[in-house]
């Protein structure tokens, strides 16, 4: 999907069975970060360790191992390994990456589902506990609906929302996803309330799509990756997108055109481990720089339609701290 999974939280104690799966992943996990610990200080161009906080096949796992490719195929490291760490919207990983303090040659990959996952877990780690390096990219959600459905525009979709909001079904990734997110924003712009919103949370753009042609939902959103095939195909038609502009060759309008200020990108970035020192920092911020300027890494972001949005330093800090508010004001009126 468009997001990775999180579990839906705001209940007691849910602070404790996160971090009691933790603790099951750290016993399990031993001799795999033994062996790290010995090697941290070492060459960082030589091993290193790429952490995506999801399951295999995942968007965030794609996105580290598209990295990890780029970065074998250019000699940017000599070796370079990915370990899933699934979970909870990624706090699960982020909860175990905070704890290997000074491990320099280990990095996790973060983004805009893992600040949701903070968000609905409660969680008492965040990225403040880590050293965020980049944001590499963007992945922008579509709102389908299936061929034959009578909305045209999202002015038609909206119009018929505005009827009986309870009663407007829609689908897409985990409770309290960016798929879910861009649902409310948009019930924000068109005067309902989100907390009236009826979601089918599914685990697959595919899911989805059967969930919408089925009848059980009127719509569904996810990444337009996720849809590219079956809109091609004619199966669904896509009735806006999230991002700013228009995506490159996709004949698509974005929401924001047809009226509702709606922009929210899945983005993806890395995080360093607490602890390790500025001159570490500054190298591995070099080798994840320049694994996105590889030919291999331009060729990923085309074939995902993602979007480069490369950003370091205090500008990608101050973007997170901006991101994190207003990803919480959208759960908070989700009433979640």
């Amino acid at each position: 999907m468009a997001a990775d999974h999180h579990a839906t939280s705001g209940k007691p104690g849910i602070g404790m069975i996160i971090y009691g799966v933790i603790a099951a992943l750290v016993i399990g996990a031993a001799s795999f970060f033994s062996i790290q610990s010995a090697t941290a200080g070492a060459d960082l161009r030589s091993n290193l360790t790429l952490i995506a906080p999801a399951g295999a096949g995942g968007g965030w796992d794609g996105f580290t191992r598209s990295q990890q490719s780029a970065m074998r195929v250019n000699g940017i490291v000599n070796n370079a390994q990915v370990v899933n760490i699934p979970g909870a919207g990624g706090t699960i990983g982020l909860g175990r990456f905070s704890t290997m303090h000074g491990q320099a040659d280990t990095l996790m990959a973060t983004g805009s589902v893992m600040l949701g996952g903070i968000e609905l877990n409660n969680s008492p780690v965040d990225l403040s506990d880590v050293r965020p390096i980049a944001r590499l990219s963007d992945d922008f959600d579509a709102i389908v609906v299936p061929a034959d459905s009578p909305y045209e525009t999202i002015d038609d979709l909206v119009a018929d929302w505005r009827k009986d909001p309870a009663s407007f079904p829609w689908t897409g990734g985990s409770v309290g996803s960016i798929d879910h997110l861009i649902i409310a924003e948009l019930a924000l712009e068109a005067g309902i309330d989100p907390a009236e919103i009826t979601y089918i949370p599914k685990t697959s753009g595919g899911e989805a799509i059967q969930t919408i042609a089925s009848g059980t939902a009127k719509a569904a959103t996810s990444g337009y990756n996720e849809f590219a095939d079956q809109i091609e195909a004619g199966r669904i038609r896509a009735l806006g997108i999230s991002s700013p502009e228009r995506l490159d060759g996709v004949d698509v309008p974005t929401i924001t055109e047809q009226g509702y200020d709606v922009v929210m990108a899945n983005w993806r970035g890395m995080l360093a481990a607490p602890g390790i020192t500025d001159e570490q920092f500054e190298e591995l911020e070099a080798i994840v720089t320049e694994t996105t300027q590889t030919p291999e890494w331009r060729q990923a972001l085309e074939d995902n339609q993602w979007t480069d949005s490369f950003m370091i330093g205090e500008e990608f800090e101050q973007f997170i701290a901006e991101d994190q508010e207003k990803i919480a004001a959208l759960i908070e009126e989700l009433d979640l």
